[in-house]
């Protein structure tokens, strides 16, 4: 399935199921585009996130009991298969029929379009998309989540936070940290930009809402978005 043109697109579950709900728009747009770079001889690993329905499941179970921590990354992950449901669902002519679940075993498939979820506990979605981008021989990994840029620090305790259109990653490794839990909130997690790192991966953080933004990152045209590399 590999070539130049393959992309690894990471969905934040915030994008999919966001507080109010499961986000239709947002999926409606989201598929014309990839439909439309498809046309264009474009492929896609579509990796999914858990989103508000991760967090609703994990609140829940931590109101009845103490939440061990190896249950609390199996809910997240369930989350994560059931979203990357919906996206097969919403592809379903052009995406694989099997969800990569495991990232490291290689499926081979003749579809424009592989879905994938979360794998394990300790592991996020972060680090599944760089496994596979390890596995299929994928130089890019694009980012979808709900922030335009990565910043210098946390904009929201810092008002002088200055945006990061370009990083390396002894940089972004700096700003991350080294540890991942599962309710970490991170633009890119820590174990993933070890690895991503190590790949030489380029990754590109950017705001998912902005379809006509992530159209022109696929086209090599200018966009808003912080790359690390």
């Amino acid at each position: 399935m590999p070539n130049k043109k393959t992309y690894v697109i990471s969905i934040g579950g915030s994008l999919i199921v966001p507080p109010e709900g499961v986000d239709w728009h947002f999926l409606q747009e989201f598929r014309a585009l990839i439909l439309e770079k498809i046309k264009q001889g474009h492929k896609f690993f579509l990796i999914a996130g858990g989103g508000r329905t991760s967090r609703n499941y994990v609140e829940a179970a931590s109101r009845v009991v103490k939440i061990e921590r190896d249950d609390l990354d199996w809910l997240g992950i369930h989350a994560t298969r059931l979203n990357a449901q919906l996206l097969r669902t919403i592809f379903r002519d052009q995406a694989n029929p099997e969800i990569i679940k495991n990232p490291t075993f290689r499926l081979y498939s003749d579809k424009n379009i592989m879905v994938a979820s979360g794998w394990k506990p300790g592991w996020s979605t972060d680090y599944v998309a760089t496994i596979i981008a390890q596995e299929y021989d994928i130089k890019t990994i694009i980012n979808l989540s709900n922030i335009d840029y990565v910043y210098d620090k946390d904009p929201n305790k810092h008002a002088d936070a200055k945006i990061m259109p370009k990083m390396t990653w002894p940089e972004f490794r700096k700003l991350v940290g080294n540890k991942w839990s599962p309710s970490l909130n991170a633009p890119f997690d820590p174990i993933a930009s070890k690895k991503a790192e190590e790949l030489g991966l380029k990754v590109v953080i950017m705001n998912g809402k902005n379809i006509a933004n992530l159209n022109n990152c696929l086209e090599g045209k200018k966009f808003k978005g912080t790359v690390v590399k």
